[in-house]
Parts: C-alpha cells; sequence; structure tokens
C-alpha cells in the first residue's frame, strides 16, 4: 500500500492562556500542490504554520509527514523527518541572527545536522547563486543588507536540506514587487524540480489567486480544510 504524500495537521488544538486560537483544525498540503491559506489577524494562521513546521508542539492533534506520525518539536524530530519541512517567515530580521554573516545565515542549518564544512560551503554557494546573492553581499551582515536581500538569504536557508515542503508565511509581504516577483519566482522553480508542496499565507487575494492550486480559510476554525 502507497503511503499518503503530503504533510498534514490532523485535528490540531492550540491555545494560549484562556484563547483558543486553533480548535480541531485538520489541513494538508500535498507534494507539488500549492496551497493558500487566508484568514483575519489572530485566527491562528501563524500558529498554524509553527506546528506544522515542528516548531511548536498542539495541545490536541497530531502532524504527520507522508503518513509517519511526527512526537516532539525541533530537535526532539530525528533529523531525517525534521529537515523535510522549512518555514519562511515574514520579517526576515526577527529570523536572522543579526551576528552571521549571510554566508553562515545560510549555513545554519547544514552545521546543525553536522555536514561536512567542504559539503557546507558548496551547498552554500549554490544556494546563493540560486537567489542571485553575490559574492560580496554573502560576506555582509544583516544590518548592511536590504530587507529583500535578506528575506533571499532566508529562502536559501530554508532550502538548505532539500525540503519535501516549504511553508511561506506572509514570506513577500514585506518586500517591493520585484523581489516579491524574484522569490516568487525562485519558490516555484524549486516546487516544480522537487515536486515540493507549497503552503502561501497572504492577505494579499490576487497573490493567492495566482499562485495556489486550492485557497482554504483559516475564518472558521471549525473547519475541516483538506
Amino acid at each position: 500500500m502507497t503511503s499518503p504524500q503530503h504533510l498534514l495537521a490532523d485535528e490540531v488544538t492550540v491555545g494560549y492562556g484562556h484563547q483558543v486560537v486553533l480548535d480541531g483544525v485538520t489541513v494538508r498540503i500535498g507534494r507539488g500542490e500549492t496551497v493558500g491559506l487566508r484568514g483575519p489577524s489572530g485566527c491562528g494562521k501563524s500558529t498554524l504554520v509553527r506546528v506544522l513546521a515542528l516548531l511548536q508542539r498542539p495541545d490536541q492533534g497530531r502532524v504527520s509527514i507522508d503518513g509517519t506520525p511526527v512526537d516532539g518539536t525541533r530537535y526532539a524530530v530525528p533529523v531525517a523527518l525534521r529537515t523535510r519541512v522549512a518555514a519562511l517567515f515574514q520579517s526576515p530580521r526577527a529570523a536572522a541572527d543579526p551576528r552571521l554573516s549571510l554566508a553562515d545565515l545560510i549555513a545554519e542549518p547544514l552545521r546543525a545536522t553536522r555536514t561536512p564544512e567542504p559539503t557546507v560551503r558548496e551547498r552554500v554557494a549554490e544556494l546563493a547563486d540560486l537567489v542571485s546573492l553575490t559574492a560580496d553581499l554573502r560576506s555582509r551582515r544583516p544590518h548592511a543588507v536590504s530587507d529583500g536581500q535578506l528575506q533571499r538569504a532566508c529562502l536559501a536557508r530554508a532550502l538548505a536540506h532539500r525540503p519535501d515542503y516549504l511553508l511561506c508565511d506572509e514570506a513577500t509581504a514585506m518586500l517591493d514587487a520585484s523581489t516579491q516577483a524574484h522569490v516568487a519566482a525562485v519558490i516555484r522553480d524549486y516546487q516544480r524540480t522537487q515536486q515540493a508542496g507549497v503552503l502561501v499565507i497572504s492577505h494579499d487575494q490576487s497573490l493567492l489567486d495566482r499562485w495556489s492550486d486550492r485557497i482554504v480559510d483559516l475564518g472558521n476554525t471549525a473547519a475541516t480544510l483538506t
């Protein structure tokens, strides 16, 4: 029997104190599929991304990757499983260590899994070329580059382990139009070559219409969004 090919949040509930932000939500992202996710502020979109990215444990429910249930979060999850999902967040400044050069930022996930240094350098150069970061930009720290350049480095970092699923949480919202188009093109090309599943969160309906195979609405958290 063939195992399912999707990233799944199954009946996930998450609360902060007495406030429930996700209530029994089920969301599926298939391999090769782009799923758009919309909903009002505060409805739990970013929380759902954190749960799917294995950064936050749900209070109830479970995440599975291609039919394999995931117990735990972050480094408690085996490397072979956790590196299959990556996330790209809205604010590159909040997501980047200001002490690191862009090259070291891209290398972070590779070094975290003890990838040999010659392979790290080769992969960083490949990824930097993919997102059009020149050699002089790679040596700079976040304060010395634009938001667009830093977000491109964060995208390269997200793709370091060739994830099967990429979660984009308002990832182009803070970028100018040309950088938005570039980031979207890199993601689409990556998706096509790797048959990756992509989740796109945005308040921009036209972007969701252009990019998504289907759109789900998290405004009604009681719904099952498959």
